[in-house]
């Protein structure tokens, strides 16, 4: 295992954990304009396999009528995008002071891993074919590998300033 300084630790740390807030912020603001989104990709969505094209459609389909007809229910959405800006924020303590805010790394790791049973779960039960299930997981997936990296590198910092 390499060795690092404080500073090192803490720039490595700052560094995933930047990338880890700018990818949950990116993802929480994209449920917004969700039925834009998907008339964007149904309508630009040739290159992928004829499987996903029509999922797509099917999707968008689904939003647009639903935001005609039920317009209330797109505020479902909205607070999902809101809760990612929410745990966003919970990251802020770990970029101040990482040791003493290892806990919301341990939370985010966490919750991370809860995206599978969810997935695998409320998936089959929402008719989401399983293709679209791993899609979800590698969310799951995407955002661990971050956090474990500051974990690590906290741990480090942790037993170096300890010393």
């Amino acid at each position: 295992m390499k060795t690092y300084t404080a500073p090192q630790l803490k720039k490595r740390i700052n560094t995933w954990l930047w990338l880890f807030i700018i990818f949950l912020v990116l993802s929480g603001v994209t449920a917004f304009p969700i039925e834009t989104e998907l008339s964007f990709l149904s309508a630009h969505s040739s290159a992928l396999p004829l499987e996903l094209q029509n999922w797509i459609t099917h999707i968008y389909d689904a939003v647009k009528n639903t935001s005609q007809q039920y317009p209330q229910l797109s505020y479902g959405t909205d607070w999902l995008a809101f809760a990612h800006l929410v745990i966003a924020t919970a990251f802020i303590g770990p970029l101040k002071d990482p040791v003493r805010n290892i806990w919301v790394i341990r939370f985010g790791m966490i919750a991370c891993v809860m995206i599978f049973p969810l997935a695998f779960i409320a998936g089959p039960i929402r008719h989401i074919p399983f293709y679209w299930q791993l899609i979800d997981c590698s969310f799951g997936v995407l955002g661990l590998l971050p956090l474990y990296l500051c974990y690590k590198h906290i741990k480090q910092l942790e037993n170096l300033t300890a010393n």
